[in-house]
């Protein structure tokens, strides 16, 4: 009686086990579409001076992805990453580095295009951030961040990192 018991759990487990992967959330479509960025890299300016590293990691089976920058001046912070199907955008929360961002966006053309207000905490300064990156044919990705001081009329390069690979 205990060996059939048993055996009837351990089953009732690995079905439920089974059924539970086939309904996992975040598996495609639009969940996947910022991949391309998950990894460890080294970052490199335009000039190919470093900036520092960073890791991105997929977690909660893929329904956000987790940012952790170190910069080569020994700053760091992190940012959450995740797609929202209500609105159908991905959102970008970033803390760290004396700055509050939150933008949101979504992918196209190739590149993951995410927009809103980056908060400089210690100077009470909010501007405007647009972050894109793109996945390049050599298996880097570069990560293009301009910023608005007027509301989006005009935009001056704020970052413009390429990241490589460890």
């Amino acid at each position: 009686m205990r060996k059939t018991l048993a055996s009837a759990l351990t089953l009732a487990s690995l079905a439920g086990a089974t059924a539970n992967a086939a309904t996992l959330p975040c598996q495609e479509g639009p969940f996947r579409q910022f991949d391309f960025w998950v990894g460890e890299w080294d970052v490199r300016d335009a000039d190919g001076k470093a900036a520092g590293a960073n890791q991105i990691t997929s977690e909660e089976n893929g329904c956000v992805l987790i940012e952790h920058w170190r910069s080569v001046q020994g700053g760091h912070g992190q940012s959450y990453n995740y797609y929202d199907p209500a609105t159908q955008k991905w959102n970008q929360l970033w803390i760290g580095l004396g700055i509050l961002l939150h933008m949101e966006g979504s992918f196209a053309d190739g590149s993951m295009k995410l927009e809103g207000p980056l908060q400089y905490l210690t100077q009470n300064k909010t501007t405007t951030l647009r972050g894109t990156w793109t996945a390049l044919p050599d298996g880097r990705v570069r990560q293009l961040f301009e910023e608005s001081t007027d509301g989006g009329k005009t935009w001056a390069l704020w970052f413009d990192g390429y990241y490589t690979r460890r």
